[in-house]
């Protein structure tokens, strides 16, 4: 754990969401605690900020929702949280406070902070590139400086009045840039000559629900066509690992051969020949692996057709946007069928002058990436706190 802040500090005030955020949040206060040694941390987070002496007043489980239709479920939930946080936030007045991500629940509060004079802080854009563009007009009220982890994001916040700072993307300083392919699947126990097909339909239980069945059938069509194929599958905790084995069953697909792993996510990545992946922060995680991967994404219905009229751009998944191209094929919704995701990945598995490409253009996307995240996004809120923006 790190050390708990003694009081003399200024307080700034956190929140996180989610996990991703946490993660987020916590490399930030990696790079602030070295320049404000006394600082009082507190808000709402996770393990990995509470091990740099965060305090967090609710459990960060307590937000964590994805999903047009649960979050509606659970809006007066969220809502009586936001409003007590507010209220605590506004009667103390900290030096600065510090959305990571989740800007549903963070941009409200940050707008209320701020219109009080509060300084705000937002790490990580909203996609407002990729869907909802009409969002900046509460950025622009809501947030005292932008962080972003994408190069292309900064200059349509300058252009929208708002401050703000690139940092770098942290998972291109956690992933190396030439990955061990073979020390991964020996971690696995496996043959460094195997060919590993590693299954990544998410971390949500509601995702685990809609991708599994279709990316195992599409497992079983692999196996099918070359009986050497090993497949692994990172299951986020417990609960994802028993409901995946329940839709596996249900399915009747308790013949095809998984291996499931506790965590172990980027190992699983590592030792892959190919990834079938749900789209999501997974994809880049992907990439950053120099891994060729099929992104798929299923979800309910409904959601599905609300939801698919919002977007600006062809692509959903991060390695594609980044790259303005299709370099790795996306399978949405019905045209994520077992047929379809198994073909798309034997092209993966089979066409080596691909396979080459990619590792080229992924690790030039690596590349461009790279920070201190740490220290550049400390930099930038550190300049917030003394009034600099």
């Amino acid at each position: 754990m790190g050390r708990p802040a003694t009081g003399r500090g200024p307080s700034i005030a956190l929140v996180a969401g989610e996990p991703s955020g946490d993660m987020l949040a916590a490399r930030l206060l990696s790079g602030l605690r070295p320049h404000l040694p006394d600082a009082r941390f507190h808000g709402i987070g996770g393990p990995a900020m509470m091990a740099h002496g965060f305090e967090s007043h609710w459990p960060m489980d307590q937000l964590t929702v994805r999903g047009l239709l649960p979050v509606l479920m659970r809006y007066r939930e969220l809502k009586g949280i936001q409003t007590a946080l507010r209220d605590q936030l506004l009667a103390e007045r900290p030096a600065a406070f510090i959305g990571a991500d989740y800007p549903g629940f963070n941009l409200g509060l940050e707008e209320q902070l701020k219109a009080a004079g509060i300084p705000t802080v937002h790490y990580i854009g909203p996609q407002i590139w990729a869907w909802r563009g009409g969002r900046i007009k509460k950025i622009i009220r809501a947030v005292s400086h932008m962080l972003v982890v994408f190069p292309f994001e900064e200059a349509i916040y300058k252009q929208a009045g708002v401050p703000v700072s690139y940092v770098g993307h942290p998972l291109a300083e956690l992933i190396p840039m030439t990955p061990d392919e073979n020390a991964a699947k020996r971690a696995l126990g496996l043959p460094e000559d195997a060919s590993v097909v590693t299954i990544m339909p998410g971390s949500r239980m509601s995702e685990i629900k809609y991708n599994t069945v279709a990316f195992m059938q599409a497992a079983r069509l692999l196996k099918a066509r070359d009986r050497t194929l090993r497949f692994v599958a990172p299951m986020a905790g417990e609960r994802q690992r028993q409901y995946f084995l329940q839709l596996v069953a249900q399915a009747g697909l308790q013949d095809v051969e998984i291996r499931l792993l506790d965590g172990q996510s980027h190992t699983a990545i590592a030792a892959a020949d190919a990834v079938l992946v749900a789209s999501g922060t997974a994809s880049l995680e992907v990439a950053l692996f120099k891994k060729p991967m099929v992104i798929a994404y299923r979800m309910m219905e409904l959601e599905w057709q609300i939801l698919r009229h919002f977007g600006y751009q062809p692509w959903i998944g991060m390695p594609n946007i980044l790259a303005r191209e299709f370099l790795v094929p996306e399978l949405l919704q019905h045209a994520a069928n077992p047929e379809a995701l198994a073909e798309a990945m034997w092209k993966q598995l089979s066409d080596a002058p691909h396979r080459l490409r990619l590792a080229q253009r992924f690790t030039d996307m690596h590349h461009s990436l790279l920070r201190n995240s740490a220290a550049e996004s400390a930099a930038a809120v550190l300049r917030v706190i003394e009034g600099r923006k």
